[in-house]
This record gives structure tokens, sequence and C-alpha cells, in this order.
């Protein structure tokens, strides 16, 4: 028995041999673990335009009453009639105002010809005064063969003829000046009522809708009977909504929000795919088009999240837009060697360790 306790308490006081530990990795030399990281959007096309209602001058919100629509998801080609309204109140005030405008040109006309003949027969009589001056200077020069008072006589109507030719030539200025103005107002009541023709004109064409860009089609809710729905001829519209889409099928993305923990991911080239939750089997490949540099967030909300859009390398017949998908990202497949550095740091930790700092 007391062997066993002397072999017992030399086993306890025995030191133990060093253990050199290892220095714990960082998290930059730590493997990085795959993750997947799923960001919801929506589809939009890369190319589409927007058909509004259109917007008539002079109209004071009245409503537009449409007579062809093109049926929805019809493919058109750039230049194709989409729709079109009713041009009839459209075409009564531009007969009216052509109407007007031909009153207006004829008048101008005639006061251009009334002017003429009016300086005409001023330009005579100044003429004529001119002339009774000419004879009344030359009968001054028959004064000293004349008796006094013939002298005096032919003096007073030298004066007044000069007088009078004075006075045609200040008269006839302003009847000029004046009747100029005349005729400039005509004028522009004739210009301004041509402005009007022509706006008319341009409500017309107006009432033609063609599509911008080649693609598809897709109507837009309207205001209609105290409801929303799909435009259908017939409806009474209003301006500045939205009437339908055209958008380029071929060209698709999907713009989504990505929270900022997972901005990481937005790396330049990063791959990706889309799945749309209407089509669970529909898986598509894509690619980061364009990522936000800066994470924004709402007005009082502690959350930011970057803007990015995913540009989808194949299309499909199902892609429509406004269609909610989900993208999904690796993040961190491959993981990282442990560098020279780290290695030579673990290393000299495991030799400056104490001998017997572990028990």
């Amino acid at each position: 028995m007391a062997a066993i306790s002397v072999l017992f308490l030399t086993a306890c006081t025995r030191p133990s041999p060093p253990v050199a530990q290892a220095a714990a990795p960082t998290p930059s030399d730590a493997p990085a673990a795959a993750r997947e990281v799923r960001i919801s959007g929506t589809i939009q096309a890369v190319r589409s335009s927007k058909v509004l209602i259109p917007a008539i001058y002079g109209s004071t919100g009245g409503s537009l009453t449409l007579t062809h629509l093109i049926p929805n998801g019809s493919s058109v080609k750039e230049g194709d009639l989409i729709a079109a309204f009713d041009p009839t109140q459209q075409m009564d005030s531009a007969r009216d105002a052509q109407a007007k405008f031909d009153d207006l040109s004829h008048q101008v006309d005639q006061k251009r010809a009334q002017n003429n003949a009016d300086a005409a027969k001023r330009d005579s009589d100044l003429k004529q005064a001119e002339a009774d001056l000419a004879k009344a200077q030359i009968e001054l020069k028959k004064g000293p063969l004349l008796s006094e008072i013939d002298r005096l006589k032919n003096e007073e109507k030298a004066s007044i003829a000069g007088a009078h030719v004075e006075s045609l030539k200040k008269s006839n200025a302003l009847h000029d000046k004046a009747d100029g103005a005349a005729l400039r107002i005509l004028e522009l009541q004739r210009d301004r009522q041509k402005v009007m023709l022509e706006r008319t004109q341009n409500n017309i064409n107006l009432m033609t809708i063609k599509a911008s860009i080649a693609g598809m089609v897709a109507h837009q809710n309207v205001f209609r009977a105290n409801t929303l729905g799909h435009p259908q001829e017939g409806d009474q519209l209003y301006r500045g909504q939205a009437l339908l889409s055209i958008f380029d099928p071929s060209e698709m993305a999907v713009v989504c929000s990505v929270g900022e923990p997972d901005g990481v991911a937005l790396a330049p080239g990063t791959r990706a795919t889309v799945r749309l939750d209407a089509y669970p089997d529909l898986v598509l490949p894509a690619h980061l088009e364009f990522a936000s540099p800066v994470a924004s967030s709402a007005l009082g909300s502690p959350i930011k999240n970057f803007s990015a859009v995913f540009r989808l390398d194949k299309s499909d017949a199902h892609l429509l837009p406004d269609l909610s998908a989900a993208v999904v990202i690796i993040v961190g497949q491959a993981s990282r060697p442990v560098s020279p550095k780290t290695a030579a740091t673990v290393r000299e930790t495991a030799a400056a360790t104490p001998a017997g700092a572990a028990k």
C-alpha cells in the first residue's frame, strides 16, 4: 500500500511536457463557409415605353373617347397604330380656327392694300402742295415788277404753301405710322390664330398613338366606371393616365434591394440564378449589371439597403414585367488557404508559450 502511494505522489509531482498552443486564426484567415444569399425583386424590361392618354391643348380636364385599342399581349413594331381617340371635337375646333385664320388673312391683305392706296393719295397731295409752293416762289421773283399789294399777296401765298407742305409731311408721317400699327395688329391676330390652328391640328395628330419601340403591349389599369380595370373601346378616359406600356421581352432584368449585411455579395461579375414566384420550376441565369455604391434607408428606419440590377442571360416566354422574383447568390464557395505570414505567427506563438502552462 505504501509503494502505491509513493508511485501516485511521484506521478503527481512529475512536470508535464511543454505544449505549444497555436494562435486562434483571425477571421480573415478562417476558411469562408459557403452561404446562400436570397434577394427579392421584380422583373423589369431593359427597354420599355409607357404610353399616356394625350394631354390636349385647350382642354379643361374633359374626357376623351377611346375608339381603337390594340389587344393586350400583342406584338408591335415601331410606328404601328396602337390606340386612337375620337377626334370629332378637335376637328370642329380646327375648322373654326381655319375659318378665323382665313378671315384675318383677308383683313390683313385688305388693310395692306388700303394703306398703300392712302399712302399714294397722301404722296400725291404732298407733291401737289410742293408744286404750289414752287409756283408761289416763282411769283415772288416778279416782286420788283409788281405793285406792292401784288407782291404782298404773292409772299402770303408762298408762306401758306410752305406751311401746307410742312403740315402734309408731318401728317403723312403720322398717318403712315398709324396705318402700320393697325396693320401690325391685324397681323398679330392672324399669327395668333395660326398658332391656334397649328395646336388644334397637333391635337388631332395626338388622337392617334403609334408605337415608339418594337415589343409587346401590356395594358395598364385605368380609372373607369368608378373602378380600376383595363381600358376598353368606348371608355371615357382622362388625360395624363397611363394607357399601356410597350416592353422588349428579349432583354429583361431584376430590380431588387439588397440588405447592407449582404452587400458583400454584390461584387463585379457576380453570377446568380433567378426563380420566379409564379413559376417555381423556372430557373434562369443572371449576372450583376449595376449596384448602387451607397446604401440608403427610408425616413426614420435604421435598415439600409443597396439598389441592384441583375441582367438575365436568358429569355423566356413566361417573363413579364412586375413579376416577383428571387435572386439567389452563393457566397464563399471556395476556402482560402492560410497565408505564410499567419503560419509564421502561429509558430512564434507556440515557441513563446511557457512550459507547464496547460495542466
